[in-house]
């Protein structure tokens, strides 16, 4: 069986979402606890995307969620409430006080995420990612790696106790198995991302080309109130304002000539111009503007 089926058949995404999926959580830092018959499940993670991915995550099972503040700073503890659907999951877990993995432990990518959404991380640079355990949870540490071992890739026990998985192919096989990053995770949080910082080619062109580049501007000539004679009405048609000539200035006490002549004759003549009535002056227009 070739390796990507194998990935497909145990990804987060091949099977549906179960209450024994909490597994993951138990084999990492999670707890459990029974009252009566029912039991509850419950973590302290370390950022507040976390409390969202699992919230989401209990949802789709589901579980009833519940988080508040935890005594570390910065560290929120989410909880499912207490129900018979975990009940199972304690009796199989539960040794006395503490818990203890079942014998034939195993995880699939349905586990794998749970575990990874409340304890995992990627090394900024994208070429490993660690899976942190409870403190206290040396004993569970043997079973841990050899579930992931034949789940994923190679990895390698830590002091935490945690599992380091090193290189960018074994980073991207267990981004494989996760399934796609939670929507509240940042970039860079989850297996698969792009590390921090860094473009491949085709997005660096895809940026440069959706980069907005300066308009051209047109400017349009300036627009007057064409001049009314006498008699006819005013139909506020406009005309382009003629420029004054710049390459020949007059000098001083010469009179100005040109274009500039006559569009103030023209303006004099209509101030003076009386309309048939005789009553008033037909305005230039100059309180109108062009476009």
């Amino acid at each position: 069986m070739s390796l990507n089926r194998q990935l497909a058949m145990f990804s987060a995404e091949s099977a549906r979402p179960s209450a024994y999926d909490l597994a993951g959580l138990l084999i990492g830092p999670g707890q459990v606890t029974r009252m009566g018959g029912t039991a509850r499940v419950s973590v302290v993670v370390d950022a507040a995307w976390r409390v969202h991915a699992l919230a989401a995550e209990f949802t789709a099972r589901g579980l009833e969620t519940s988080w508040e503040p935890a005594a570390i700073d910065g560290h929120f503890g989410v909880r499912t409430a207490y129900t018979g659907m975990l009940a199972p999951l304690a009796e199989a877990w539960l040794r006395g006080s503490g818990k203890r993995p079942p014998a034939g432990f195993a995880l699939d990518g349905a586990r794998l995420r749970l575990w990874f959404a409340a304890a995992g991380s990627v090394d900024p640079e994208g070429d490993g990612a660690v899976l942190r355990l409870g403190g206290n949870d040396e004993h569970c540490a043997a079973p841990a790696l050899r579930a992931f071992t034949a789940l994923a890739c190679m990895a390698e026990l830590g002091r935490g106790p945690v599992l380091r998985v090193a290189g960018r192919r074994r980073v991207a096989r267990l981004g494989e198995l996760l399934g796609e990053r939670p929507a509240m995770a940042p970039l860079g949080a989850w297996p698969g991302d792009q590390p921090v910082g860094e473009e491949s080619g085709d997005e660096a062109n895809a940026a440069e080309q959706a980069e907005p580049r300066p308009a051209r501007t047109v400017r349009s000539p300036r627009m007057r109130p064409a001049a009314v004679a006498p008699g006819q009405l005013d139909t506020g048609q406009v005309l382009p304002e003629l420029a004054v000539p710049t390459t020949e200035r007059p000098g001083r006490g010469e009179p100005a000539t040109g274009v500039q002549d006559r569009s103030e004759a023209d303006q004099a003549a209509i101030e003076r111009a009386p309309d048939q009535a005789g009553a008033a002056t037909v305005g230039t227009g100059s309180d109108f503007t062009g476009p």
